[in-house]
């Protein structure tokens, strides 16, 4: 009931999915089978514009498997079907833009408090002109799972901005993301200037091993949760 609680969710409807789900109350341990029906309604209430209907699936979602999980194996698959279905013209911009906003919403809830942690932090941000942080808010949230502690910036961030307020957070490791590379090849100059005071990686479908070679970075590969669980095993 306390993971649910944290998750956002009201202390009555905690209470009633916590006994109803007493059976895997530990995590993903009722079955990964249990997963893919849920998955389906969340998929179903987003695209037929239904709040109410996805906040009720992810609540589901939450109460009985792990945050990683729901991540990488529920949010990671649709977004990435979504943005295939809208290439493709089977899916509008106003169910892009709605599955967005309300996923981004409740995942910046289950955020609270993930500056909090005693462990090593970690700045995240957009690259400049880069608007999709979804990816990069997961990253966080596994992260942050591992003990990390996280500040986050979030969209367009400049990078002088970034410069400007190490002396601030002294964080372990800046991770600057974007979706295309011309975003990070504008930043270069930047980006090198900045990995020379703090430890920087470069993350998203737009981080190449050139680019970060280029910059003095790091790269992250793989979905947002491997990547998270992999620099945290790393850093040990």
């Amino acid at each position: 009931m306390r993971r649910l609680l944290d998750a956002g969710i009201s202390a009555a409807q905690a209470a009633r999915l916590a006994l109803a789900e007493q059976a895997s109350e530990a995590g993903d341990e009722g079955g990964s089978a249990g997963l893919a029906p849920l998955a389906s309604d969340l998929g179903d209430a987003l695209d037929r514009l239904d709040e109410p209907g996805a906040h009720a699936a992810l609540d589901r979602l939450l109460a009985r498997f792990t945050l990683q999980t729901v991540l990488r194996d529920v949010l990671m698959p649709y977004l990435h079907e979504l943005g295939e279905r809208w290439e493709r013209g089977e899916a509008s911009v106003a169910q892009e833009h709605f599955a967005s906003n309300v996923l981004r919403g409740r995942l910046l809830g289950l955020a609270r408090g993930w500056g909090q942690s005693a462990g090593p932090r970690a700045v995240l941000a957009c690259a400049p002109g880069e608007l999709h942080d979804l990816p990069l808010i997961m990253f966080g949230l596994a992260l942050a799972g591992r003990g990390w502690s996280i500040t986050y910036f979030g969209p367009d961030t400049p990078i002088a901005t970034i410069q400007d307020a190490l002396e601030d957070v002294e964080p372990r490791l800046v991770v600057v993301s974007a979706t295309t590379s011309q975003r990070l090849r504008a930043a270069q100059a930047q980006l090198t200037e900045l990995a020379r005071h703090v430890p920087i990686a470069l993350a998203g479908a737009g981080a190449t091993d050139r680019l970060a070679r280029a910059t003095g970075a790091s790269l992250l590969q793989g979905d947002p949760v491997t990547a998270a669980e992999r620099l945290a095993d790393e850093s040990r």
